[in-house]
């Protein structure tokens, strides 16, 4: 079953859970006139409840369909989303002047009862897709490094709806693909290494087509495997045929549009709180409140990006900042979890050297070195960089290493190729996430 359609499931599931746990709330509260009156009384003014309930389910990552409902971090995301939806509950009704309810009760019992209803929502499509949903089954040609790392990440993520039932390891095998593909009741193919016999398998899965096959190939599968594209097996025409910036346009006047009066909130609403935070910073270590620092933008272009400091001055070498760097003080390694150290970055955002979403920007001499040894790395320099993107939600740490590096391209990648509305929003809710759970660095 694909991976969307699953996720409609139990987003259709979670809004029915929300209105049975409003009917069965007036249902224990006015048992005798919960229906006509009472329920005409409260859905409309739930209605909005509900929808801060599914973005709040948004935010905290709950449509993460490999989130085992068992796992401490389900539980975790569960009470977080409990708690943060209920005090936004109760405020829209604080402020809400347009109705004649304050369901005190109401609201409480709604709550604890749609929780239960939402655990057992989710335990029993848990227990039922992993018994009644049987995974498709998958055929891989071609065996090597990528297959491996293909094999791996479907056992990582078996919410993914797949499973490897066949794989083909050298080009003798081929010859009994059609009857290996039936008798394994084979429902996609990956295409990882055609063995040089690029003709002679297109015409073997041609014939192919009669068992109504889905085929891939490796880059393709991957990308919609991890949400990454695997820079290793790309080239100059998967930009050709990938990056369609023509059609971007439109997009990019949004996203610009957004930008600016984004921005522009964002800084009046905060200014006041600067002083503040600078008399601190000031207060904590010798040095500046700002940290500026040149960085590379959108087609190479050169520019200042500024922050508030988060680091000792004192045996600063200026080095890439490192996990658990000793060179955070206190209150530094506050403002990084809360992402407070990049609200000055407002100003390059209107200047337009930034954008609110996109790759991070870095300093020149480091891409000169990683361009030295990644491919293609200089490609996420076709668009703004951002203050938060699809790197950064992906919950890995990655430092400037090379290794690391070279994963963070392929998320840039991806953001380059499927940058759309929806994804800068997706981008948006989960950053919002990472900063309520202060895991920033």
């Amino acid at each position: 079953m694909p991976y969307n359609f699953r996720r409609i499931i139990i987003f259709s599931g979670d809004v029915a859970a929300l209105f049975l746990a409003l009917f069965l709330t007036l249902a224990i509260r006015y048992p005798k006139a919960f229906w006509n009156e009472k329920w005409q009384e409260h859905w409309p003014s739930f209605l909005i409840v509900f929808i801060i309930w599914l973005i709040i389910f948004s935010i905290n990552d709950l449509y993460n369909l490999d989130l085992r409902v068992n796992s401490r971090q389900f539980f975790k995301s569960t009470i977080n989303t409990a708690i943060a939806s209920s005090l936004l509950s109760a405020l829209y009704f604080y402020l809400n002047t347009q109705t004649d309810i304050a369901p005190k009760t109401n609201l409480a019992i709604f709550i604890l009862i749609f929780i239960f209803l939402f655990l057992s929502w989710r335990g029993l499509y848990q227990l039922v897709s992993g018994t009644f949903m049987p995974k498709e089954n998958l055929a891989i040609i071609g065996f090597n490094q990528r297959a491996e790392e293909l094999i791996a990440e479907l056992k990582n993520r078996p919410a993914a709806g797949y499973k490897t039932a066949l794989i083909f390891k050298n080009a003798e095998e081929l010859s009994g693909l059609a009857e290996n593909i039936k008798n394994k009741n084979i429902r996609a193919i990956v295409i990882v290494d055609d063995f040089g016999q690029n003709a002679a398998l297109r015409e073997t899965l041609f014939n192919c087509l009669a068992y109504k096959i889905t085929f891939f190939n490796y880059p393709d599968f991957y990308e919609l495997l991890t949400g990454k594209i695997p820079v290793d097996a790309i080239d100059a025409d998967w930009f050709l045929r990938n990056l369609r910036e023509g059609q971007k346009n439109y997009f990019n006047f949004l996203k610009h549009k957004i930008d600016f009066i984004g921005a522009l909130l964002v800084l009046l609403i905060s200014l006041p709180f600067w002083p503040i935070i600078g008399l601190i910073i000031k207060s904590g270590s010798r040095g500046p409140v700002f940290f500026r620092q040149i960085r590379l933008g959108r087609n190479e272009k050169e520019f200042k990006i500024i922050k508030f400091r988060t680091m000792r001055v004192e045996n600063n070498d200026l080095s890439p900042t490192a996990e658990n760097d000793a060179r955070v003080n206190r209150f530094g390694a506050f403002m990084r979890r809360t992402r407070l150290d990049e609200i000055p970055q407002t100003i390059n955002i209107l200047k337009g050297e930034m954008s609110f979403i996109g790759p991070r920007p870095e300093r020149p001499e480091i891409i000169k070195e990683l361009e030295a040894n990644i491919p293609f790395y200089k490609t996420r320099l076709l668009i703004k960089p951002g203050l938060t993107g699809w790197d950064q939600i992906s919950g890995r740490y990655h430092s400037a290493s090379i290794q690391d590096s070279l994963e963070k391209l392929q998320y840039d990648l991806f953001y380059l190729k499927q940058r759309s509305p929806s994804l800068d929003i997706s981008i948006a809710l989960k950053t919002l996430a990472t900063i309520f759970s202060r895991a920033g660095r």
